[in-house]
């Protein structure tokens, strides 16, 4: 049995590493262009997902990871002060892996074993030819600007927040650096996520399209409202468009979207790879049964995928953007309602209870 994988990203890689491990013959179509070296990309992989991750996908070694043990909230109007605070004694709440280390590390692995196949896409016609031709049991796109997507999942909830993230790595004096922070301004929020004692991942997601920052500016902005960093050199300045989407319908005949194309989502709360490992988790689940069953893997898989994940993908992501537009309209009027409000649901224990596990399994499927 095989499975034809399109595009060649991070979710492509680690979802043939979990298909390979269940002696599936894996082939990745990518296009021939120009590869984005993500160089200040990094990735939040929240403790259970990590656990599947090191279990069924690759072994990430303890050196290539940053553990978060604590996160604050700050606003514009109390900068100073933190309105929110989520931490475990004793236990990390999620660890930081730069893009770039996490995608070399498994397609160096993936090179290595003789069940995987890596095909440049040289004919223009490929994409009719691939749906057409059937030769592979299983065809999934992970891909969103492609003609497959573009011409089969084009009917979807979409919102353009007509804005850019900017994220880049601050280099600064050591200091013990566990502790992640969002701070909502005006202009937008900031996280600070560390990745070390002497280094740190900003992401920048600006709220209006109206204000063209260059890069001095930015950092004039990480100045103003940083507190905790006495910063040596800001590094390369990277963008990226701000948008929230989830077709309709996850599936069209025998071939299936996969990853960023069925959630994409705002940054602000770092959960974009993390819904995509737990897509993984759960397809994984399906295709093993129908493997220890002695079942066909055909797109009947689809079906069953989507009912076990669109509902709750849909929801999930839906409240990631909820949080944005509330501390947007919150700043619109000085963050007159989240300090009180976020203070006083930060002291309730069930509340906590609840943000930890959802933040960390999602909404149980």
């Amino acid at each position: 049995m095989n499975i034809c994988l399109i595009g060649d990203g991070l979710t492509s890689l680690a979802l043939a590493k979990n298909l390979i491990s269940k002696k599936i013959k894996v082939f990745i179509y990518y296009s021939k262009k120009k590869k984005i070296k993500l160089n200040t990309r990094t990735i939040a992989i929240s403790k259970d997902n990590l656990n599947f991750l090191k279990s069924e996908i690759i072994n990430l070694k303890s050196n290539i990871l940053w553990n978060i043990n604590e996160i604050e909230i700050y606003n514009e109007k109390s900068k100073n002060e933190k309105i929110l605070n989520f931490k475990k004694k004793n236990e990390k709440i999620f660890s930081m892996i730069r893009y770039n280390e996490f995608y070399d590390l498994i397609e160096k692995n993936l090179k290595k074993n003789n069940l995987y196949k890596k095909i440049l896409i040289d004919d223009k016609n490929f994409y009719k030819k691939i749906l057409k031709e059937k030769k592979h049991q299983l065809v999934i796109n992970c891909e969103t600007n492609n003609e497959i997507y573009k011409n089969f999942f084009y009917k979807k909830f979409k919102k353009d927040y007509n804005s850019q993230a900017y994220t880049f790595i601050i280099k600064h004096k050591k200091i013990e650096n566990t502790k992640a922070m969002q701070i909502f301004t005006k202009l937008g929020p900031i996280a600070f996520l560390p990745i070390s004692n002497s280094e740190t991942s900003i992401v920048f997601s600006k709220i209006d399209k109206n204000i063209i920052l260059k890069k001095n500016e930015i950092i004039n902005i990480i100045n103003k409202y940083n507190i905790k960093y006495e910063i040596k050199n800001f590094g390369k300045l990277e963008k990226f468009k701000l948008e929230f989407s989830s077709p309709r319908s996850y599936y069209n005949n025998n071939l299936m979207s996969f990853g960023d194309s069925i959630h994409k989502i705002h940054p602000l709360a770092g959960q974009g790879f993390n819904m995509t490992l737990r897509d993984i988790k759960i397809l994984s689940k399906i295709i093993q049964n129908r493997i220890d069953l002695g079942m066909e893997l055909n797109s009947s898989i689809y079906e069953e995928f989507e009912k076990k994940t669109k509902h709750f993908n849909f929801i999930f992501s839906s409240g990631i953007d909820f949080i944005h537009e509330f501390f947007k309209l919150d700043n619109k009027y000085k963050n007159n309602y989240s300090t009180k409000f976020l203070k006083f649901i930060g002291k309730n224990k069930i509340f906590n209870k609840l943000i930890f596990k959802y933040a960390d399994e999602g909404f149980i499927q």
